[in-house]
C-alpha cells in the first residue's frame, strides 16, 4: 500500500498567531482615512470574528473593501505583509509538538498553502519545522489546486489534510472520501470533518492514531470531540 500522506496547510495551521494578519491590516491601512482606526477594527474582528468569515484574512480584506480599498492596494499590501513574515513585524509561532511529529512520523508530509513563497522558508526556520516536509507547494490556488494534488497521488494512498478553513484545505479531500482534520476557531456550517479540535497540538495524538491505522490498511478509531 502507498505511504500515507499528510496535507497540512500553512497559515493558521502550521504557522499560529496574528503577526502577519496585522502586518496586512498596517499595510492596508495606509491606503484607509484613518490608519489606526483600521488596524483597531482589525484586531477586533480578530479576536472575536464574524460567523460568515473564512479566515482571519479574509476579515482584513471584507473590512478593507468596506474602507473603499480596492483590489490593486489589497494586493500590494498582501505582498507588503508576507515580505515581512516571520520578522519582528509579522511573527509567527507553531504548535509546540509539531516539529517532534514531524520529524518521528512514517509518512509523507506535505505543506500545501496558497500563499506565495516569499519567505517561506525563513517563517518554517523560525519556528524550527525547516527541513521537516518533504514537499512544499506555495501559490497553490486551493480549493482547485488541492484537487490537482490529489489527482497525482498513486490511487489508494492514505490522505489526511489538515488545515483551518474548510473549503480550501479540506472539502476536496472530504468529497472524494479522504480524512480531514479541521483546526482553529473558525465556523463553516459545511465542515464534517474526521477530526476537530481548537489547537493543533490537541490534534497530533489523533494524526498519529490515523498513521498506524493506515499502515495496517485499517480505519482510525474514534474522532476527536468537538470544541467548535
Amino acid at each position: 500500500m502507498p505511504r500515507p500522506v499528510l496535507i497540512f496547510d500553512f497559515d493558521g495551521t502550521v504557522a499560529l498567531g496574528d503577526g502577519p494578519l496585522l502586518a496586512y491590516a498596517r499595510a492596508v491601512a495606509v491606503h484607509t482615512a484613518s490608519a489606526a482606526e483600521f488596524v483597531s477594527t482589525v484586531s477586533a474582528h480578530l479576536a472575536a470574528p464574524s460567523a460568515d468569515v473564512i479566515d482571519g484574512y479574509d476579515a482584513v480584506r471584507r473590512l478593507a473593501l468596506d474602507a473603499g480599498v480596492d483590489d490593486a492596494a489589497l494586493a500590494s499590501a498582501y505582498s507588503t505583509s508576507r515580505a515581512q513574515l516571520a520578522g519582528p513585524d509579522a511573527p509567527v509561532s507553531t504548535a509546540a509538538d509539531l516539529a517532534g511529529f514531524l520529524a518521528e512520523v512514517d509518512a509523507e508530509r506535505l505543506l500545501v498553502t496558497n500563499a506565495p513563497a516569499t519567505r517561506l522558508d525563513d517563517a518554517l526556520a523560525a519556528v524550527g519545522l525547516n527541513g521537516l516536509f518533504d514537499r512544499i507547494v506555495t501559490d497553490a490556488a486551493k480549493p482547485a489546486g488541492l484537487e490537482l494534488l490529489l489527482d497525482q497521488l498513486a490511487a489508494g494512498t492514505p490522505v489526511l489534510a489538515i488545515g483551518d478553513v474548510w473549503r480550501n484545505d479540506l472539502a476536496p479531500a472530504h468529497a472524494r472520501g479522504l480524512a480531514t482534520a479541521l483546526v482553529g476557531g473558525y465556523a463553516d456550517p459545511a465542515a464534517d470533518p474526521t477530526f476537530r479540535a481548537d489547537t493543533l497540538d490537541e490534534l497530533l495524538p489523533a494524526l498519529a492514531g490515523w498513521v498506524g491505522a493506515a499502515h495496517v490498511d485499517a480505519p482510525p478509531a474514534d474522532h476527536l470531540p468537538s470544541h467548535a
